[in-house]
């Protein structure tokens, strides 16, 4: 994404751009809410961004805002929480219109037992065991302000927030909560393995299609826009 962001931008700019993201997504995870800065000495309207950037990206990115901000912003680091949603479709048989929009459990999940479980990762721990091996992170400790879960037509919806999270955080702890629903794990398994901080002890890693990046918060005084496009979700 970043590199056609950037071939895209430069276009419009008619000079090379680079873009800093809030947030490194992996192949098939989606950024609904995704935020990149980029500096420029190109004079453009917002609007002219928008349509222009589009014109010279693939079909499966798109750029729903754009907003000078103060030199001070960066879409990193000025960051004050990101919120993801994790979509489970739970049915018997496979779901082709859900392909690569959401994980499959074909056996029914327990939805109360992995809300039990997961309220045990919330709050300032060491993710040491739901970080990836490669996880460049300088520290595993992360505050988890919610984790939600809730049943939605066919599907499971897991939502969490946190100040930041660590690579395959996300789908780590969506794999842990699906072993439990399932009956695999006691509810318990979820604080132990937090506790044992062994990422070989945590189960296995949710598939990417499942995970969406829904918004990135920052400091109201930046003045940007909220998700402009409708969430994902299952129907009920």
């Amino acid at each position: 994404m970043q590199s056609a962001l950037e071939q895209a931008l430069s276009k419009v700019a008619d000079h090379p751009v680079r873009v800093v993201c809030a947030g490194r997504t992996d192949a098939g995870v989606h950024g609904v809410g995704q935020v990149v800065h980029f500096d420029t000495t190109a004079v453009r309207s917002e609007r002219a961004w928008v349509l222009g950037g589009n014109a010279h990206l693939p079909l499966d990115i798109s750029l729903n805002w754009a907003r000078e901000t103060s030199d001070d912003f960066h879409a990193r680091f000025s960051a004050l929480a990101r919120r993801y949603r994790y979509l489970i479709f739970n049915q018997p048989h496979r779901s082709a219109l859900w392909r690569g929009r959401a994980a499959w459990h074909y056996r029914m999940l327990d939805v109360e037992r992995m809300r039990i479980a997961g309220q045990a990762l919330v709050g300032e721990h060491d993710f040491s065991a739901f970080r990836a091996a490669e996880c460049q992170a300088r520290h595993p400790i992360r505050n988890l302000h919610e984790l939600v879960l809730r049943r939605q037509g066919n599907g499971v919806v897991l939502e969490v927030e946190a100040n930041a999270f660590l690579h395959h955080m996300v789908r780590n702890i969506a794999g842990v909560l699906m072993a439990i629903g399932a009956g695999d794990r006691p509810v318990e398994w979820a604080q132990q393995v937090l506790e044992r901080r062994d990422r070989t002890q945590a189960g296995v890693t949710a598939p990417a299609e499942g995970l969406y990046l829904l918004t990135v918060r920052y400091p109201e005084r930046f003045g940007l826009p909220g998700v402009t496009e409708t969430l994902p979700g299952f129907v009920d």
